[in-house]
């Protein structure tokens, strides 16, 4: 076959590929070259996730009409005005978003620059269709319609209108984070779902893109090594995320992914957050243009440094240090009651006759927790139907000594986990078996176990809801509603019963009786972030499976809290029945033995 010249339409198909692979391509290509052009508003209308419509309109200097025809040219650019690419202080430089666009997409085109008359332009597909006067302000609009409708072997590989519309919002939110001092306003499908004012300071712009409580709960950075500053704000690590779509880092103003910036974040925050646990950040680092290359790649999203440690050094130790002045406020302190228990004398015992169960009158101990909870041939799940759910009543009164059993005690021998004989630091439970000593870490255990109650509410066995008296309105950004939205008829089988209220809100009716009184807000964000965090490929139900995970979290005992007797015994039994039992739901064990033989060579009895 002999080799031969390509025509420019299929280039400019090619190219497209590359530079404007979704409709959020398309936006940022758009939105940088108003920022480019001096825009001081910029207003983006969007319809079906910007598949059907795109719509870009500013303020800034505008175009001629012959500028205009030769914008709409492969790498023609107003943007390098000289051949130093190195040294490029724009968004755009490439000369390849429009020509790329219009060559997948029904483009038009239309520009005024001060004092002179209006112009407009259409392409469509790659072909002038039409062009003529445009009645406009100063400035320009464009206009993108019907992406990809002409390529179905790319359209095909694009996802639904929300997903699409959500990736359009975050590129929205990112660039007008990058630039407080433009104002911004974004419409989707013709309802206003963003608009900032233009001339705030980072932290004010940071946090109505963001979430509003992180003014109250952030910290501000600010370091300089030679020519290279790093400003922004980070969160306290007790406020965190589940996933780390709030991390936001630009360089020289551009919004960038890169792996040793994330990986710098994640550095900074070693040891002070969970590993399934994300700070909410932005960032902003300034570095002369010769210690940076932006032509990595036609995205423009990826950068490459001259000296990727000095980078790196830099965010880690810039916020490691700004975390560690502020140390007093990235620590929760303990509840005053669970540091003053150790010195309060037991409560008495109450009626032999009845045990207490977190507060709540139960059947006699003996009964409920002996050793025949599990007759033989009996379903396991059928215990869980007689067991009182641990965290839905009253705390018992706060004691950090063990009290006395209301009935005999189970020999030890009887139990693989012994009987319960105190409680450490109001966290640990110590219980006695027949050949040692058992340690109990009681929120990690009880998480496993609510966790198995709530797969059985999955696995058909509907998990008992407790209603509100009044339903709870839990505000929260567009995309999370619809997931949350979509996911409502699993949900409900959990316990959780919502349903949308408003484009930006859910209203919560029902809470799992198991979890008793939580807080709903939080429950809320954090079963959004998992079904937003968890990949893509898993289907509902398996990300369902890792979301009652999060809910058992809420809902477990916590550490700090004083346990009776009763109570520890009730919490061994169970763990003894459930299964999976010895690990709690990060992967941790939820109980250690130390051997007599080890207690009896700790005092040289050995």
């Amino acid at each position: 076959m002999s080799i031969r010249r390509l025509p420019e339409k299929l280039v400019n198909r090619i190219a497209a590929g590359e530079v404007v692979e979704r409709p959020a391509a398309a936006l940022k290509e758009l939105v940088e070259n108003a920022i480019d052009a001096g825009a001081t508003r910029i207003s983006v209308r969007i319809a079906e996730g910007g598949m059907a419509r795109l719509e870009v309109e500013d303020d800034g200097c505008g175009m001629t009409a012959a500028d205009m025809a030769l914008a709409l040219e492969r790498h023609a650019t107003s943007k390098l005005p000289t051949d130093a690419i190195e040294d490029v202080t724009t968004m755009g430089f490439r000369g390849e978003a429009l020509p790329s666009i219009a060559s997948v997409a029904r483009l038009t085109l239309e520009s005024r620059v001060g004092g002179g008359d209006g112009w407009r332009r259409v392409v469509d597909n790659g072909a002038v269709i039409a062009e003529g006067p445009a009645a406009l302000a100063k400035g320009t609009r464009v206009l993108v319609e019907d992406l990809f409708a002409r390529v179905p072997a790319r359209r095909k590989f694009l996802r639904s209108p929300r997903s699409e519309y959500a990736a359009c919002l975050d590129v929205a939110k990112r660039l007008a984070m990058a630039r407080p001092d433009i104002a911004f306003v974004v419409e989707h499908d013709g309802r206003r779902v963003l608009d900032v004012q233009g001339g705030q300071d980072r932290l004010s712009r940071v946090a109505a893109l963001t979430q509003r409580e992180l003014a109250a709960n952030s910290i501000g950075v600010d370091v300089e090594r030679g020519e290279a500053r790093l400003g922004g704000v980070i969160s306290l690590p007790t406020y965190n995320r589940g996933i780390a779509d709030h991390q936001y880092l630009f360089v020289n103003g551009r919004p960038v992914k890169d792996r040793l910036l994330v990986g710098a974040l994640r550095g900074a925050y070693a040891d002070l957050l969970a590993r399934d646990r994300h700070p909410v950040v932005a960032l902003f680092l300034d570095i002369p243009t010769s210690e940076v290359d932006v032509n990595v790649h036609p995205a423009k999203t990826e950068v490459r440094f001259r000296d990727p440690q000095l980078v790196r050094g830099m965010i880690v130790g810039g916020l490691r240090r700004a975390l560690d002045e502020h140390g007093f406020r990235s620590v929760q302190r303990p509840a005053e009651a669970a540091l003053s228990a150790w010195q309060q004398e037991p409560v008495p015992p109450p009626e032999p006759a009845t045990g207490f169960l977190f507060g709540r009158r139960t059947e006699p101990a003996v009964h409920l927790f002996g050793a025949d909870i599990t007759p033989a041939g009996e379903d396991v799940a059928r215990v869980y139907d007689r067991l009182v759910p641990f965290a839905s009543a009253a705390p018992a009164p706060p004691s950090g000594r063990a009290e006395v059993a209301v009935a005999p005690p189970p020999m030890a021998d009887e139990h693989p986990l012994g009987i319960a004989r105190g409680q450490i630091a109001n966290t640990y439970i110590v219980a006695e078996a027949e050949d040692g000593l058992v340690i109990v870490d009681q929120h990690a255990a009880h998480e496993r176990l609510v966790l198995e109650q709530l797969r059985h509410g999955m696995a058909g066995r509907a998990v008992p809801s407790q209603g509100l008296l009044l339903p709870e309105v839990v505000e929260l950004d567009e995309p999370a509603c619809d997931r949350l939205e979509a996911a409502a008829p699993q949900l409900a089988a959990l316990g959780v019963e919502l349903e949308r209220f408003g484009p930006a809100a859910v209203m919560v009716r029902a809470t799992p009786a198991m979890l008793g009184a939580i807080d709903t807000q939080k429950l809320v964000n954090d079963i959004a972030d998992d079904l937003a965090g968890y990949d893509a490929a898993l289907g509902l139900s398996e990300k369902l499976e890792l979301v009652a995970a999060t809910m058992a979290c809420h809902g477990s005992v916590r550490a700090g809290r004083t346990l009776s007797v009763p109570e520890m015994n009730a919490l061994l039994r169970q763990m003894e029945v459930t299964p999976h039992s010895g690990q709690c739901n990060h992967g941790r064990p939820t109980w250690v033995k130390l051997a007599m033989d080890d207690v009896e060579k700790l005092f040289g009895r050995k």
